[in-house]
C-alpha cells in the first residue's frame, strides 16, 4: 500500500467528519475475555487517581463481581471512581454490586433511565465501552462486563469478541466520550474534569476518536463508514454482531465490489444472542451477495466483534455495530486507527474466524416464512 493510498484514509476521515488525527499512541488488541479481563483489572488495581467507566452491559457472573470488587477497592484507597451504567443494558445486574460500589464512594450514575417524564427518550441508549485509567489509559472496543465474555470462545457459552488497550494523548479524546454521557446524567463538568495534562507520547500510532453520538440525519460513525468504503482499493473487512445498514451504506459496498475492491463481511451463526436481528440482516445482505460481497456466519458461538478494516492500513474499531440502531439511536464511540501492524494483525483474525465459519453462496434463498417476517419487521428497522 503506498504513502498515498494511506494519505487517502487519513483525509476520507478528516475530511467526512473534521476529525483530526492525535499523533503519538500506542494501541493494543486483545482477543476474548482470556486477554481482556485480565488487561483491564489490572490497570484498575494500578489507578492512583482517577477511573472513568462506562458500558451498556453490566450483569451478574464471577467477572462482574471482580469488576466491583476492584472498583470499589480504588474509591476505598481514595481515587476517583464514576461508573455510568445504561439503565437499559444493566437491568439484569446484581443490585448487591451497585450497593458494594457506592458504599465504597464509587459515583455509580444509571444513564437514561427507562421510567422517567421524556419517556421518547428511552429508546436512546448509551451503548459504549469505556475504561479510562488516570486519564491516560483508555480501553474500548466491544467486551461488555458478563460472563458470555469470559473465556476463549472455546464453545457457546463463551463469546468470541475483541477490545482495545490504547495509551497516550487520543485517551483524553475517548474520555471525552464518557463526559459526554456524565453530563447527560445531570452533572455539569469541572476543572478536575479538564485541567488536565495530556498523556505523554505512547508510541507512533495516529488515531482518531469519532464520538458516535445519535443525531437527527448526522452521525460521526455513519460518515467515516461512507468515506472509507468510498475511497477503498483493495479490500473491506467488515465483523460485526448485528448487520442492518442504512441503503445509502449497501450501494457504497455494490460499487466498492463494481470498482473491484473485495468486499467480505462476517457475521454470527446459530448462537447469535438476538436472533431476530438475523432476519433484518438477511433482508439486507440478499442483494449484497448477488452483487459478489462475500459473506460467512461464523459457527462455534456468539461472534460479538466490530470491526471495519480498509486496505490493510486502517481500522475502524470501538462500540459500533454496522446497523440502524447504532448510527440513528445510540451513544457509540468509535476509534480510527492508520496502522498497518494493528490492521493485519485484525485481518489475521478475521482469516482464522473466516476457517470456523460457513460461506454463503450467491443463489442464496430464504423460507417464505422468513421473507414475510422481513416485510413485517421493515417498519421497525431501526430497532435492529
Amino acid at each position: 500500500m503506498s504513502l498515498e493510498a494511506s494519505t487517502n484514509l487519513r483525509t476520507a476521515i478528516e475530511s467526512s467528519i473534521g476529525q483530526p488525527f492525535i499523533e503519538g499512541n500506542s494501541i493494543k488488541a486483545m482477543r476474548n475475555g482470556v486477554e481482556i479481563f485480565p488487561e483491564m483489572l489490572r490497570a484498575i488495581e494500578e489507578a492512583t487517581r482517577s477511573i472513568d467507566c462506562v458500558t451498556f452491559i453490566y450483569w451478574t457472573g464471577d467477572i462482574a463481581r471482580a469488576f466491583a470488587h476492584a472498583l470499589a477497592g480504588r474509591a476505598r484507597e481514595g481515587v476517583n471512581v464514576r461508573v455510568i451504567l445504561d439503565d437499559f443494558g444493566s437491568r439484569p445486574m446484581d443490585d448487591r454490586l451497585i450497593a458494594s460500589m457506592t458504599s465504597a464512594g464509587v459515583q455509580v450514575e444509571k444513564f437514561r433511565p427507562v421510567i422517567r417524564r421524556k419517556f421518547w427518550e428511552s429508546d436512546h441508549r448509551t451503548h459504549r465501552k469505556i475504561l479510562i485509567v488516570d486519564e491516560s489509559i483508555g480501553f474500548t472496543g466491544g467486551v461488555g462486563i458478563a460472563e458470555e465474555w469470559e473465556g476463549d470462545a472455546r464453545g457457546p457459552s463463551e463469546w468470541r469478541d475483541t477490545h482495545f488497550r490504547i495509551a497516550g494523548p487520543a485517551v483524553l479524546a475517548l474520555r471525552a466520550a464518557f463526559l459526554t454521557d456524565w453530563r447527560d446524567c445531570g452533572h455539569v463538568l469541572e476543572a478536575a474534569d479538564v485541567a488536565i495534562p495530556t498523556p505523554e507520547p505512547a508510541g507512533d500510532v495516529e488515531l482518531a476518536v469519532l464520538d458516535g453520538s445519535a443525531q437527527i440525519g448526522f452521525n460521526n460513525v455513519e460518515r467515516a463508514y461512507e468515506a472509507l468504503i468510498a475511497v477503498a482499493t483493495d479490500r473491506i473487512l467488515i465483523q460485526t454482531p448485528y448487520f442492518n445498514p442504512v441503503a445509502g451504506l449497501s450501494d457504497l459496498l455494490v460499487a466498492a465490489v463494481n470498482r473491484g475492491v473485495e468486499v467480505a463481511i462476517l457475521i454470527p451463526g446459530p448462537f447469535a444472542d438476538k436472533r431476530v436481528s438475523l432476519i433484518p440482516a438477511e433482508d439486507a445482505l440478499v442483494p449484497l451477495v448477488g452483487a459478489g460481497v462475500q459473506l460467512w456466519v461464523y459457527q462455534p458461538t456468539m461472534m460479538h466483534t466490530k470491526a471495519l478494516l480498509v486496505d490493510g492500513q486502517m481500522s475502524l474499531i470501538g462500540s459500533v455495530n454496522f446497523n440502524r440502531r447504532s448510527v440513528e439511536k445510540d451513544e457509540e464511540v468509535a476509534v480510527a486507527a492508520l496502522d498497518a501492524t494493528l490492521t493485519q494483525r485484525l485481518e489475521t483474525d478475521f482469516r482464522e474466524d473466516v476457517k470456523q465459519s460457513k460461506p454463503v453462496e450467491a443463489d442464496i434463498s430464504r423460507p417464505w416464512r422468513r421473507r414475510i417476517a422481513a416485510l413485517l419487521l421493515r417498519p421497525f428497522n431501526s430497532e435492529f
